[in-house]
């Protein structure tokens, strides 16, 4: 059965380069389209639609005021946010995301660049993911995650070629990991690096503004997105957190109690220069998987490091980004591993791909997470 899809833009030609979109997928079907906030209102108080396509700066009402009529009203339904990345419209983005927009999708500049197939595969694409966010389709359950983790060496050691059913595989490290190092019982340098996608920037406000200023350790995060958006993301964070947030740049040395924030379009690399200090280093390699920053990236960079533990934090996101990376790291590093559980998550697909692993210390909500941060890092 197709999705029902409304369609919510003050551009009349930008309504319908989408609807084509959509309904050129056999999957999807616009049904209603509105020109502005107010009449998407109307509707969605009185039908039912899979997903939302919605824009940002409409007269009358926009996409901002919308998402809180929703929100209060409890409306259920799947909003994506279409943006330019302009600056103001980045920070309105990140906003939307706050109040519970599920993803979003860089609107073209021009009509050329909308009837083109990147916009095309962005849009169904994140559709695509988006409403199967409701379906809650994963067959694997919360008994056999919790089973996974916490293992002793020697039990990992022993399945090291068992392999996971086709049918929960993640889309990458399908087999166990041989073994892996436990962290050191003192540790001098610590770092923190998260990976997190679709739900992300909703998240990352649940964990970073409850990080004490005075972690000893830094904190990288690799959360996917374009160009123009980490930087208003970052600007959030800092204003809300006590810990200083910024968008990570290229060269700058790493500090304990900053977070910083892969760029979109970089990737983000941590390299031990040779005062023993750490720096971050920017890698221009295309994007993997589509993804750019990629936290599979960040993680291999840290096998030649010279932190004596890093915590690895997954959080909400599709795909299993961060899973090969972190496999890699565990037969090199002593790591903890943190896995946000399937009930906090807008989609579970990243901390699903982590703990089918083995490698998980800990599966929580997203409330305990900071916690868990601050207790295996310590102040300083």
């Amino acid at each position: 059965m197709k999705k029902n899809i409304l369609v919510v833009d003050d551009s009349a030609l930008m309504r319908r380069v989408m609807c084509d979109i959509i309904d050129s997928d056999s999957n999807f079907q616009v049904v209603d389209t509105c020109r502005d906030g107010l009449e998407a209102y109307e509707k969605l108080k009185k039908n039912k639609y899979d997903g939302v396509i919605l824009d940002v700066n409409m007269p009358r009402m926009g996409g901002l005021e919308l998402l809180e009529k929703v929100k209060a009203d409890r409306i259920r339904t799947n909003i994506i946010i279409v943006s330019t990345v302009a600056k103001r419209e980045s920070e309105i983005t990140i906003k939307a995301l706050e109040l519970g927009a599920i993803d979003f999708v860089e609107k073209p500049s021009n009509i050329i660049e909308a009837k083109g197939e990147d916009f095309k595969r962005r849009l169904l694409g994140i559709l695509s993911h988006a409403l199967k966010t409701t379906s809650r389709s994963s067959s694997i359950t919360r008994d056999r995650i919790k089973n996974t983790t916490r293992e002793s060496t020697s039990q990992i050691t022993s399945r090291r070629t068992e392999k996971v059913p086709d049918r929960l595989a993640p889309t990458e490290a399908t087999t166990i990991p041989r073994e892996k190092i436990r962290p050191a019982k003192t540790a001098n340098k610590i770092l923190v690096a998260i990976a997190c996608s679709t739900g992300g920037p909703k998240a990352l406000q649940k964990v970073v503004p409850f990080i004490p200023s005075n972690l000893n350790a830094p904190v990288v995060i690799v959360q996917h997105m374009p160009k123009g958006f980490t930087g208003s993301l970052a600007d959030r964070l800092n204003d809300i957190s006590k810990v200083s947030v910024k968008e990570a740049e290229n060269g700058e040395v790493l500090k304990k109690g900053v977070v910083y924030i892969a760029p979109g379009g970089k990737h983000l690399e941590i390299k031990k220069v040779a005062d023993s200090t750490h720096k971050i280093s920017f890698n221009d390699m295309p994007a993997i998987g589509g993804l750019k920053p990629c936290a599979n990236v960040m993680y291999d960079s840290l096998i030649t490091s010279g932190y004596d533990k890093i915590v690895c934090v997954v959080l909400t996101g599709m795909g299993a980004d961060g899973t090969k990376g972190i496999t890699a790291l565990a037969s090199k590093k002593p790591i903890y591993v943190i896995s946000q559980n399937e009930a906090t998550c807008v989609v579970y697909g990243m901390p699903r791909a982590i703990a089918l692993t083995g490698l998980v210390d800990e599966v929580l909500p997203l409330e305990n997470v900071a916690g868990s941060i601050t207790k295996n890092v310590g102040v300083k």
